[in-house]
């Protein structure tokens, strides 16, 4: 039989039937000898990321092809039975569904998703908190990375700086997350806001949304770097993947030292 553990539950359960004499110690070697790589050619696809990192590799969309997208997925979805990609078209999604009938698009956040068959119980709580609604593509984003990653989501929507009211509604739900993502365009101002009121780790989100001197982003970006609310850690223009993915491992963390 030939073992290709990719999975830290999988190198687990290798491991437990050599332990138990049904596997043959070879056979073990052979397993965690096997090259962790399946070269396209176009690509070379890290089928070990999950067993060092705990999650597979993620696939980027932008500048890859239909059927780029399509062969790198199924790669990984052989290896671990799951995937997520990102800022992903319908072209791709339709290019990945050929190949992967179970694969699910969701095009407000550009993401495809491929989830394990019988997924586990989700960890803890991450909060996505979006300003307005022109932020949720990126939000949603954040919120897919880290429920792919197997964190429990409270989504909290359109509590922007211009009617504080809103946000202090949800103030008890924020409270209760392990960790929150503020996701915010224009000035940016809501991640100072929230920094002032919870107590937990807090990554903000600066969004391309906004009008001319807003650059593109980098108004909202310069506000968050100079928030005067500590505990702010600030990802990337528009990168919800990075925010979800550090919010995911931050819950899980929080989660383990809980139990």
């Amino acid at each position: 039989m030939r073992f290709l553990p990719v999975s830290p539950t999988q190198a687990a359960q290798l491991l437990d039937a050599f332990q138990q004499g049904t596997v043959s110690r070879d056979a073990v070697l052979r397993a965690f000898q096997s090259a962790p790589v399946a070269d396209l050619g176009f690509a070379a696809v890290d089928l070990h990321r999950e067993l060092r990192k705990g999650c597979p590799e993620v696939i980027f969309g932008a500048g890859k092809t239909p059927s780029q997208v399509a062969a790198i997925a199924a790669e990984l979805v052989a290896a671990s039975g799951r995937v997520l990609v990102t800022r992903a078209t319908d072209r791709h999604a339709a290019a990945v569904r050929r190949r992967i009938r179970r694969a699910r698009y969701h095009a407000e956040a550009r993401c495809i998703v491929v989830d394990p068959k019988s997924p586990p119980a989700p960890l803890g709580e991450v909060a996505v908190v979006s300003a307005g609604t022109s932020d949720l593509p990126v939000a949603e984003e954040a919120a897919l990375t880290a429920e792919f990653m197997g964190s429990r989501v409270r989504r909290i929507t359109d509590v922007g700086v211009a009617g504080l009211h809103r946000l202090f509604r949800r103030l008890d739900e924020l409270q209760r997350a392990s960790v929150v993502v503020v996701v915010a365009g224009m000035e940016a101002a809501l991640p100072s806001v929230i920094g002032g009121l919870v107590d937990k780790p807090l990554i903000g989100v600066p969004t391309s949304v906004g009008y001319g001197s807003h650059f593109g982003g980098i108004t909202a970006l310069l506000g968050m770097l100079n928030s005067c609310a500590s505990g702010l850690t600030v990802v990337n223009i528009d990168n919800g993947f990075g925010a979800g993915y550090a919010a995911a491992r931050i819950n899980a963390l929080a989660a383990t030292a809980a139990r």
